[in-house]
């Protein structure tokens, strides 16, 4: 019996070992070029030049445009190793909650964190790229680098609210605009304090992640709301109209 031999010719498999070994090599500098990069946007800005940073790496500005192409490609590059990063912690915090709104202030919290960890590192990954600036304009929440992130973070935060709101068509409604909604106020928030001097009007961050997550919540001014109001009583807006006051009695 003719057992088939699966094993290539000894000319093919030295060659797919090199060019294993050469991918793997490739991965591993970029790899470090990323977390050069990274270090370097920390210490000079948001504003550094390629050439600034492949001085802080050590090496050419060449070589990070060999691998990335151009600035907006180790914009992308380090924002996805950051946006990750910032994901898992996220995700952890979550797992702890105990109610929607407790996951709400982790994942608010989290946020704030990670982009005050490193300003620079943040700005950098998530401003607009070289060349963007004649299209037209971005929604906040698929501006830069963070596309991929919010658009997980916000199923994030349908998946409990939706547990939390229950069943029905006019839940869904909510639940559809919300995510998008809440993410865009966490962004424009975050942003602004993170860019506010230090001070006594500057919360804390756990202050501010609390604050935001009231916000969401609840809505900016929530004693405003009546409770006979069908559009305030009702998220949706489809709650039917408050009973007419009962004729007084004699």
């Amino acid at each position: 019996m003719n057992i088939p031999n699966d094993t290539p010719p000894a000319g093919q498999a030295a060659v797919d070992g090199r060019a294993s070994r050469w991918q793997s090599h490739r991965e591993e500098r970029r790899r470090e070029l990323i977390k050069s990069a990274r270090r370097a946007v920390h210490a000079l800005g948001s504003d550094a030049s390629m050439e600034d940073i492949a001085a802080a790496a050590g090496t050419s500005k060449s070589v990070f445009y060999r691998y990335f192409g151009d600035k907006a490609g180790l914009q992308q590059a380090v924002g996805e190793v950051v946006l990750s990063q910032m994901q898992r912690r996220i995700q952890e915090a979550v797992q702890s909650a105990q109610t929607p709104r407790e996951g709400l202030f982790a994942m608010v919290s989290a946020y704030l964190q990670m982009a005050e960890t490193s300003p620079n590192v943040y700005t950098f990954v998530t401003r607009h790229a070289p060349g963007e600036a004649d299209t037209a304009s971005p929604s906040i929440s698929t501006a830069g680098a963070l596309s991929h992130f919010f658009a997980a973070i916000s199923d994030m935060i349908a998946r409990p609210m939706r547990s939390h709101l229950g069943g029905g068509q006019d839940k869904e409604a909510v639940i559809g605009y919300w995510p998008n909604a809440a993410i865009g106020l966490v962004r424009n928030a975050g942003e602004q304090w993170l860019a506010s001097p230090p001070g006594p009007a500057r919360p804390d961050q756990e202050a501010m992640a609390r604050q935001i997550t009231d916000w969401l919540c609840f809505g900016i001014a929530p004693e405003l709301q009546s409770p006979a109001d069908p559009a305030t009583a009702d998220p949706a807006g489809q709650g039917t109209p408050a009973a007419a006051p009962a004729p007084p009695t004699n």
